[in-house]
């Protein structure tokens, strides 16, 4: 299940595409890549079972216990925003448009894309309001299909390779370990696992798992399952990528270089295959996203549920009609300045045994996170930020990561005294 939680047909268009632009750095950018793609979402998956630790509250409430109310709740909009209606709903749409109907119609136009968004958002948006078992019966065949699928896919890549190697490209030429983590950010899928375990937890006390470790176990199993069939998946698309130079002939994402490969290692049946599940595939996580944020918005200002799903399926539509291509490319800078926040609030969930002030040191490494993240946002934001160049690692877009470590190391090393230790112990 929570493998299925997390293979989504973004997971599926940007490997690719790393494949193709790191050339022979294949190796290098495929490990960074499964670093941020991967790594992340386990470890952050386990933070949130951890957050539960303390009785009572758990998942997000424990994981932001330390921090004002104000900020987790900012946190939570934002996070819901992007895996809403800003970049992950909208992005369900458009894979489906460009694998999914542009193969066999070829290029639309921008009436095209309005009426196929205005068609699937308004399907989206009736089986979230009904909340009907349709998802569920077609999830318990579609996620076995597309596994299957993928499969016959990574056999056929390994097996029949169709093109060859192309040449590194960008920023794959240079720091192509660096680019692939980057990459890897644009998954979403750390910040789904903010929202994916404290349900997962839900899951498990209604069949009766109450206790932490027994919580802790089963989602750390899970968590490790769900990693090894991803890190699979993305292996053979990376693969994928890296040998289509010939097949491709557009690269501008990670659908077309698939749909081109899949056209030439099975013909038309296996494209109209791939299609109709990955359409499907889509359909199924944008009712969930759309479920998901309605709900979270609904619990949080009050306006029914109702409401929610119709304003947020509206901005889907809106925001599909900027394209793939353009909406990966704005939601780059965004995602470059929210992760780290997501990653240090993981990381001091982890460390909080250690912190002789917990409260001031969650506040202050999560504020040094936000801070130099914006910094590296604006800078994948294409904005002129020569004045910044001496930080470490932020020619990088990293600018953040040595901060918020020395920040943490000296949260551990700062002991509480006085009336603090009292109040500590």
């Amino acid at each position: 299940m929570t493998f299925a939680f997390y293979l989504g047909a973004g997971n599926i268009i940007f490997p690719p595409l790393a494949g193709f632009m790191a050339g022979e750095h294949l190796l290098a950018a495929m490990c960074g890549f499964l670093l941020t793609a991967v790594g992340l979402p386990l470890i952050t998956l386990i933070a949130v079972a951890k957050g539960s630790s303390g009785g009572g509250a758990g998942g997000w409430t424990g994981m932001t216990r330390y921090l004002p109310g104000w900020a987790a709740t900012a946190l939570a909009i934002a996070i819901y925003i992007i895996m809403g209606p800003a970049f992950a709903t909208p992005r369900t749409g458009l894979v489906a448009y460009e694998m999914g109907l542009k193969p066999w119609l070829g290029e639309a136009g921008q009436h095209g894309l309005l009426l196929y968004s205005l068609i699937f958002f308004a399907l989206v948006i009736l089986v979230s309001l009904n909340r009907g078992r349709l998802l569920d019966a077609v999830g318990k065949y579609l996620t076995p299909a597309l596994m299957v699928m993928l499969l016959v896919l990574a056999v056929g890549v390994f097996m029949a390779p169709q093109g060859t190697m192309p040449d590194a490209s960008g920023d794959y030429v240079e720091t192509p370990l660096i680019k692939g983590m980057l990459e890897g950010y644009n998954t979403m899928d750390t910040l789904a696992s903010l929202m994916f375990g404290a349900l997962i937890i839900g899951l498990l006390r209604r069949k009766g798992i109450e206790d932490y470790p027994s919580q802790f176990k089963y989602l750390t199993i899970a968590g490790l399952i769900s990693a090894a069939g991803l890190s699979a998946v993305y292996i053979s698309l990376f693969y994928l990528g890296n040998s289509a130079a010939g097949v491709a002939s557009d690269t501008s994402n990670g659908g077309a270089i698939v749909n081109a490969y899949v056209l030439s290692l099975f013909g038309l049946p296996g494209q109209f295959i791939l299609a109709t599940i990955i359409t499907l595939a889509c359909f199924t996580s944008a009712v969930g996203l759309l479920c998901a944020s309605a709900d979270f918005f609904h619990s949080l200002a009050g306006w029914t549920y109702r409401k929610w799903v119709l304003l947020m399926g509206c901005l889907c539509v809106l925001v599909a009609n900027v394209g793939l291509s353009e909406l990966i490319r704005l939601s780059i800078p965004v995602l470059v300045a929210i992760y780290p926040v997501a990653i240090a609030l993981v990381l001091v969930t982890f460390a909080q045994g250690s912190f002789g002030r917990p409260r001031l040191v969650f506040r202050t490494v999560l504020l040094v996170a936000f801070l130099f993240g914006c910094l590296d946002g604006l800078g994948a934001a294409g904005m002129q930020m020569d004045a910044f160049a001496f930080l470490p690692l932020f020619d990088k877009g990293l600018a953040w990561l040595l901060p918020t470590l020395l920040t943490c190391g000296l949260g551990i090393l700062l002991r509480p005294s006085g009336k603090l230790a009292a109040e500590a112990a």
